[in-house]
């Protein structure tokens, strides 16, 4: 029996909130996840480093955004179709994001170092 094809938009979908960030994971393996994250005006708490196990290639589709990462002073702007990778254990943090309308982020955490 072939089970149904759904059809969904990456604009809409998991609850927007905005008291706080939301996360929705889109699809996923060992090997990968892809996950929609929705941010209305949230950063990384003051003096707080993100340190991902993975590297991390992100896409902004709606919205916008700054990325700091630590060590020499390096800040760089995402708008709406712009998109970066982050290797893995890169310490960065989001400085800010538009807090006038939602920004939309497309997250695919996988490992680079896997042999194909």
């Amino acid at each position: 029996m072939e089970s149904a094809v759904r059809v969904e938009n990456l604009l809409t979908g998991c609850a927007d909130s905005a008291a706080e960030e939301v996360f929705c994971e889109l699809l996923a393996n060992r090997s990968f996840k892809l996950e929609r994250i929705v941010s209305t005006g949230q950063a990384t708490p003051p003096g707080k480093w993100l340190d991902q196990d993975r590297d991390e290639w992100v896409a902004v589709l709606r919205g916008s955004a700054r990325l700091r990462f630590e060590g020499p002073h390096q800040e760089i702007d995402l708008r709406a179709g712009d998109y970066l990778t982050i290797p893995a254990h890169r310490r960065h943090r989001v400085e800010w994001t538009d807090d006038s309308q939602p920004t939309i982020w497309l997250a695919l955490h996988f490992d680079a170092n896997v042999a194909d």
